[in-house]
């Protein structure tokens, strides 16, 4: 079985990767763009945690990892339509989890076109690759924020999502609607995967844990918005991890109302308040927190909650990490990656 993952140096993508890696069935591509969103050297970290030679790094050039030989990386663009297609044809790919992706509410409201081109244009690219070289199998990355400003709480996938609140949110709404049209018009299986606030260790710089812990141990303020009246259900990344795994052959036939076509949510199903998670922070860093409150930020939702019944149903699975030991994880890795 060979899997191609596209921003395999990304957070959720590392945790993909080594997950895959445990299986010795399993072949395994990865690729990432390395853009500089944030910081390279934390992706070339991820890469070489994976056994992959970074001094050889080339564009468009495949390196066979040191510890896993099933695993070879490739630095590309999932918006270079050419390598991309030379990409497929080489892999002859029996699935696809696409990862890769331009991330950041608030990075959208002032680069709204690098999120048309990444999430939209890119997105396009592999599903045509995926349509052209017979994919089993597409799995991609959606997200919570497509439920916008919802009042329905736990959220489930039937729910309307047609008023996302920010750029990124439309741009996740656009790929189902793609994916689902490919679905219908190619016969294509292609699942969405709807994150819910992934946090832990190797997490991204600009994603609220990591700004936490920076303000705590430098004895700075931290930001909490809306007057600090927030909820999110906090999501340890070794789950979405394995509920990712667990999605790749529960593959979407012809039957039912979307053939082809299915739609999950990958949450802890716990909305917890951002003092509760502050509070978590200060125990697992030993230190207090000095908190400043802000008003709601544009794109920003007071709550998020996943109702996953459908990932449970279909696959067996339920995240389960309390947020107490993911904490208290994190904490341990950015200490000792930091310190």
């Amino acid at each position: 079985m060979r899997i191609l993952i596209t921003g395999a140096a990304g957070f959720i993508g590392f945790y993909v990767v080594q997950r895959l890696l445990k299986e010795e069935n399993i072949e395994v591509v990865g690729l990432d763009n390395l853009n500089d969103y944030y910081d390279v050297g934390l992706k070339l970290a991820r890469l070489k945690a994976c056994g992959i030679d970074t001094s050889q790094m080339e564009a468009k050039k495949n390196i066979t990892g040191t510890l896993f030989p099933h695993y070879t990386f490739r630095q590309t663009d999932i918006t270079d339509s050419q390598d991309i297609e030379q990409l497929f044809a080489e892999g002859q790919f029996d699935y696809v989890i696409h990862l890769a992706a331009q991330t950041g509410v608030r990075y959208s409201i002032e680069n709204p076109m690098l999120y048309v081109q990444s999430n939209m244009v890119g997105f396009a690219n592999i599903l045509e690759a995926c349509r052209h070289h017979h994919i089993k199998h597409l799995i991609y990355a959606s997200s919570s924020s497509v439920y916008g400003m919802h009042n329905k709480i736990p959220y489930s996938e039937t729910d309307n999502v047609d008023y996302p609140v920010s750029l990124y949110a439309a741009t996740k709404k656009s790929n189902e609607l793609m994916a689902h049209a490919y679905s219908h018009l190619y016969q294509l299986p292609a699942t969405g995967l709807r994150f819910f606030t992934v946090y832990g260790p190797w997490g991204r710089p600009d994603m609220a844990p990591m700004l936490f812990a920076e303000a705590i141990f430098a004895g700075k303020p931290i930001k909490l918005f809306n007057g600090g009246d927030m909820l999110r259900d906090f999501t340890f990344v070794e789950d979405i991890a394995e509920g990712v795994f667990r999605t790749i052959t529960v593959i979407p036939d012809s039957a039912g109302e979307h053939p082809y076509y299915r739609l999950f949510n990958i949450g802890n199903s716990a909305a917890v308040d951002l003092s509760a998670f502050v509070s978590e922070m200060e125990r697992a860093c030993d230190r207090q927190a000095i908190v400043e409150l802000y008003p709601m930020q544009p794109g920003d939702v007071k709550e998020t909650y996943a109702d996953t019944t459908s990932l449970q149903a279909q696959t067996g699975y339920k995240p389960s990490t309390p947020l107490g030991e993911g904490v208290r994880r994190f904490i341990d890795w950015y200490k000792a990656y930091y310190w």
